[in-house]
């Protein structure tokens, strides 16, 4: 851990704090340039022009083999060291070079990614990376490079790294109640999602953050049509839609049908979106505590708003166990087994966790239904005491 922190020291400051200052004085030029910008006035979409030519950043061999492992650690990380992680990963695919991405410009849209992502509790720039950094571990891990295009899995990195740009920290229940701004731009048809892609293709309008800026016209309207399907694919309403599309598919699986290739694309960006359970306990957990924070956050706007609250997103409704217990067993475990009738490794590296967590997670609201059982007991007792006397 010291040897990383020692290696990274030296980029911190290059990277975050001296490009930062480019930002405030490019807004105004690109909102002149641009009078549509569906951002707020205050957001960061201009690139960082300043990027220094500083060497290039060399992970430790330790840090390259965890990177392409579900097991990674997300926590230990600062922003500007899972900015040069994400860039790695880039480089490792052999995105950079077969489409001859400029690597100061990939640098220079890392960046911009990074300041359009809101401090949330969860859905947050760390959100964003896990996210990544599960896809990267299931190319690797499944040999997706065997399978697919590198279009296909330059689609699958990039919309995984875009997937929640710019998200409220409310959800689109909240948006289409609420008749936010979003919700009426995008008719209460899945407004968020919507939003995390015309976000993504704005940094992507702007040439100093376009890293497909040599791809010919055909070439770019296939990566940006398949972008916004996967990103759009993560709105958990269309999820028994999507998953009963691929089990379909599965047992006969085409990989010449674009078809079948576009719905598995699909099925693993949702695969990564929501496998925090798939990591270690230590890693998986502290997502719970942070998921229910902005769950609480919302649920607490809509009682004060008069608006209707989902149950388990009710502080006074709502524990860890029983917000996790059914989300593992009945959406988790059936998409990723799914999955692995297609790729049976990731059942030692991602189901087995899985079914570890929800037996975990059943252990602990036992306990938790015993203790209440207790108190329970306790209080009638004390109740009928007081009626004796």
């Amino acid at each position: 851990m010291l040897e990383k922190r020692v290696e990274l020291e030296g980029m911190k400051v290059v990277e975050i704090e001296k490009c930062r200052n480019d930002i405030k004085k490019l807004r105004e030029e690109m909102a002149s340039r641009n009078n549509s910008n569906f951002l707020e006035d205050n957001k960061k979409l201009t690139p960082r022009r300043d990027v220094p030519s500083y060497p290039k950043y060399m992970l430790s061999q330790q840090t390259i083999d965890a990177l392409k492992k579900p097991a990674f650690d997300v926590w230990l990380w600062e922003a500007n060291e899972m900015l040069s992680c994400l860039e790695h990963m880039y480089h490792d695919l052999g995105l950079v070079k077969d489409f001859n991405i400029n690597p100061i410009t990939l640098k220079r849209w890392l960046l911009c990614i990074h300041d359009n992502y809101k401090n949330n509790p969860f859905h947050n720039f760390r959100h964003c990376f896990c996210v990544t950094q599960m896809m990267y571990s299931m190319i690797c891990l499944c040999s997706l490079q065997e399978k697919f295009t590198q279009v296909d899995i330059l689609i699958l990195m990039t919309a995984a790294v875009c997937h929640d740009l710019d998200h409220p920290g409310f959800n689109n229940t909240y948006q289409i109640n609420a008749r936010t701004e979003l919700a009426v731009r995008y008719n209460d048809i899945s407004p968020l999602e919507n939003h995390h892609c015309a976000v993504a293709f704005q940094i992507f309008s702007q040439p100093d953050c376009n890293i497909f800026s040599n791809f010919d016209p055909e070439a770019f309207k296939q990566i940006r049509q398949g972008t916004i399907t996967l990103i759009l694919a993560t709105d958990m309403a269309r999820h028994g839609e999507i998953l009963d599309s691929f089990k379909q598919k599965v047992d006969s699986f085409d990989y010449t049908d674009e078809e079948h290739v576009t719905c598995l694309k699909m099925v693993l960006i949702k695969c990564c979106d929501i496998s925090n359970e798939v990591r270690p306990m230590e890693v998986a957990e502290p997502w719970v505590d942070c998921l229910l924070e902005e769950y609480f956050m919302q649920s607490d706007r809509e009682k004060s708003e008069g608006l209707p609250v989902a149950p388990f997103m009710d502080r006074e409704k709502v524990t860890k166990p029983t917000a996790q217990i059914g989300f593992i067993k009945f959406v988790l475990i059936p998409m990723f087994e799914t999955v692995m009738k297609l790729f049976p490794q990731i059942e030692e590296a991602m189901v087995q966790p899985l079914r570890e967590s929800r037996d975990r997670y059943e252990e602990l609201k036992q306990i938790d239904d015993a203790m209440n059982e207790v108190q329970k007991k306790k209080s009638e007792n004390l109740t009928m005491g007081g009626k004796k006397k």
